[in-house]
């Protein structure tokens, strides 16, 4: 049995030290101008609100909302994501390196990947126990901007050619305690090369260890249409391929796979998207599955 169709049987079973002479890029504090004109420090969990979530327009989109209704969405994330953070918690199998650094990507575009991360990020931003970072990492056509309703500013690309940048400052707080996004910033020629720098391996680093109730979720690009994914992988310590339902092909996720090549301290899952349920008229259906 292949991997396509062991994902799809268990459908129906369900660091590097910053440097010395600077603070830590998250560490360092956010400054606010006090009614009284002075400036005034505030935590990192104080800083204003950067971004309202449309939270209407995401559950139009069927997308995961923290409302108190269920929701057939809602359940499928919640088997979705619960390997993700037992392997996160080192609960799972095997013991994984920055097991909550997790990227998702599909071998091509449009095969839901962006859809998935972000419900996989709003799904466990409603974790009692964990905050989530959603990044951009598709910085050659970020697509998060527009799904979740932010635009274009800088983010990861800028922090790698300048990591003298204050991260807090690119981060967006939305209105979501739990949840922040980090946009993938200004397009640039080198984006491969600036993923596989020492600046990104000492980012990833930090955002898997800085505290530990953190979830890191990636938007990766697509594996067989940009090298950046294979830079990234490497980084990761879990890793979804998004499989559409009636497209994607065994051959593309067998080409993924050799894509990524050999990763022995990461897990890598599918999730099968986009399939037909009977019960309902809506065609978004998922399913998890582990395996090489």
């Amino acid at each position: 049995m292949d991997l396509i169709e062991k994902a799809a049987a268990r459908l129906a079973l369900q660091e590097a030290p910053a440097k010395p002479e600077q603070a830590s890029p998250l560490q360092k504090p956010v400054l606010q101008e006090s009614s009284t004109g002075e400036s005034v420090t505030l935590p990192l969990d104080d800083r204003p609100v950067d971004l309202t979530l449309d939270l209407k327009r995401l559950h139009d989109l069927g997308m995961v909302v923290p409302d108190t209704a269920r929701s057939q969405i809602k359940e499928e994330f919640r088997h979705i994501k619960r390997p993700l953070l037992m392997n996160a918690a080192g609960k799972g199998t095997s013991i994984l390196k920055h097991a909550n650094l997790i990227m998702v990507s599909s071998a091509h575009p449009g095969e839901g990947k962006t859809f998935n991360a972000a419900n996989l990020a709003l799904s466990i931003a409603a974790e009692r126990d964990k905050t989530v970072l959603l990044v951009d990492c598709d910085v050659v056509r970020p697509a998060l901007g527009n799904l979740l309703g932010y635009s274009s500013q800088r983010g990861l690309v800028d922090y790698l050619i300048n990591p003298s940048l204050d991260l807090s400052d690119l981060m967006l707080k939305t209105d979501l305690p739990t949840l922040s996004v980090l946009p993938a910033g200004n397009p640039h020629h080198l984006s491969t090369e600036l993923l596989a720098s020492d600046a990104m391996q000492a980012l990833t680093v930090e955002l898997s260890t800085r505290y530990s109730d953190r979830v890191v979720i990636f938007d990766s690009p697509p594996l067989l249409a940009t090298t950046e994914s294979c830079v990234l992988a490497h980084l990761m310590g879990q890793i979804v391929i998004v499989v559409e339902a009636e497209r994607t092909t065994r051959s593309d996720v067998r080409e993924a796979l050799e894509r990524l090549g050999s990763l022995p301290e990461t897990a890598v899952g599918f999730v099968l998207n986009k399939t037909r349920h009977e019960r309902e008229a809506g065609y978004y259906g998922y399913g998890y599955g582990y395996g090489y």
